[in-house]
């Protein structure tokens, strides 16, 4: 099955949502909205100025679900039920989208990296949740591996998938641009028979930089024939910062992701 491109922009999350008809002008087939800021989708205003456009393109819609101030893996009970809350506010809006939402794990706070088994039942426990809420409304919830922040649960595929594991609802994001940053982009390839959806960006292997692909250090032509052999899904989701790079990154995609 042929991968399909759909674009994404975290940095646009306050900007005014016309923006996104240029994503099918540069030629990608969906967007994946990235569900903070002004593009909420518990804010019926918000929901329904993205409704319009979806309606009035001919893009598919994937999404991200909220993670600013969250945590998932929180031992402070109000804050982890607030998060769990607010994911799965997003996972029920989200079904009148896509099938599909992202969602990031959580992260160590100072006290919580002294009670690591706690972390770990927690993170399981909200997924659990989140995976159930999911079932509810036809939406599969799909956990993200993170960026080099020791902190952060989920770097590596075998974490990823270990804490996933036999979670209804349930399944899991590869982000490459992310594996760059740990040094895993092979061991996720290794394994991207097991993806349920997959993020695509460059940087040059110590930050988050999100550029276009082909501006940092991965080798796109190993990762896009790697991902058009064996992934199982058919997004890939190019996450980018502004329509410019978005027109390169395609490019990048139509060669290599074939």
């Amino acid at each position: 099955m042929s991968v399909v491109p759909y674009f994404s922009s975290s940095s646009k999350v306050w900007e005014s949502v016309e923006w996104v008809f240029g994503i099918e002008e540069v030629g990608y087939a969906g967007w994946e909205i990235s569900a903070d800021g002004n593009y909420r989708l518990d804010k019926p205003e918000n929901k329904q100025a993205i409704l319009d456009v979806v309606e009035s393109t001919h893009l598919d819609v994937t999404v991200h679900a909220p993670y600013a101030d969250l945590n998932l893996a929180s031992i402070n009970d109000p804050i982890w039920q607030e998060s769990v809350r607010q994911i799965c506010a997003c996972v029920e809006h989200a079904a009148d989208l896509t099938d599909r939402v992202t969602i990031h794990p959580g992260y160590l706070s100072p006290a919580g990296k002294l009670l690591p088994g706690k972390i770990w039942g927690l993170q399981k426990e909200a997924l659990r949740l989140i995976g159930k809420c999911g079932e509810e409304h036809g939406v599969k919830a799909c956990l993200e591996n993170m960026i080099n922040i020791p902190e952060f649960l989920c770097h590596d595929p075998d974490e990823l998938l270990g804490i996933t594991d036999g979670i209804e609802g349930v399944g899991v994001t590869f982000d490459l641009g992310h594996a760059n940053t740990v040094r895993a982009v092979d061991g996720f390839l290794k394994q991207i028979d097991t993806a349920d959806h997959i993020h695509i960006h460059d940087n040059h292997g110590s930050s988050d930089e999100h550029l276009a692909l082909g501006d940092g250090t991965i080798d796109w032509e190993k990762v896009g024939r790697a991902v058009a052999a064996g992934y199982r899904g058919k997004v890939a989701v190019v996450e980018g910062r502004n329509l410019e790079e978005a027109t390169r990154s395609l490019a990048t995609f139509r060669r290599w992701f074939v």
